[in-house]
């Protein structure tokens, strides 16, 4: 298992690809990824403009491996809302999520379970 806690979505793609991180993920197939935040928002396609804090960041793009961005902590920041989220996924020109604390999506073989007890909502592109 590999565990990517929060942060800035990237900065960690940025150091991922540095690292060759990036490049090996295809190749650990028989390991699963467990992300938080950032950690998650990582292995999309883009995070938004609004998830963009690094200043050495290019744009919004980030790892790809899976094909929905993420919009995280739904509720949990006053900012965080589904009126933002909406917004945001407007912008972003592919399927994405909007997912709270108590929210996880599993992501196997291009098949997307989203495992709830909380709010959550999808977007299409």
């Amino acid at each position: 298992m590999l565990l990517a806690d929060g942060g800035e979505a990237t900065y960690l793609c940025h150091w991922m690809r540095e690292s060759g991180l990036a490049d090996l993920l295809p190749s650990l197939d028989d390991k699963v990824w467990v992300g938080v935040s950032a950690g998650s928002m990582v292995m999309t396609p883009r995070i938004g403009e609004e998830f963009v804090d690094w200043s050495g960041a290019p744009d919004d793009r980030t790892l790809g491996v899976v094909d929905f961005s993420i919009f995280p902590h739904l509720g949990f920041f006053e900012t965080n809302t589904m009126e933002a989220a909406e917004e945001w996924a407007a912008k972003l020109g592919g399927p994405s999520y909007a997912i709270d604390e108590d929210t996880a999506i599993k992501a196997v073989d291009g098949s997307v379970e989203v495992i709830s007890e909380g709010q959550w909502r999808r977007f299409e592109a």
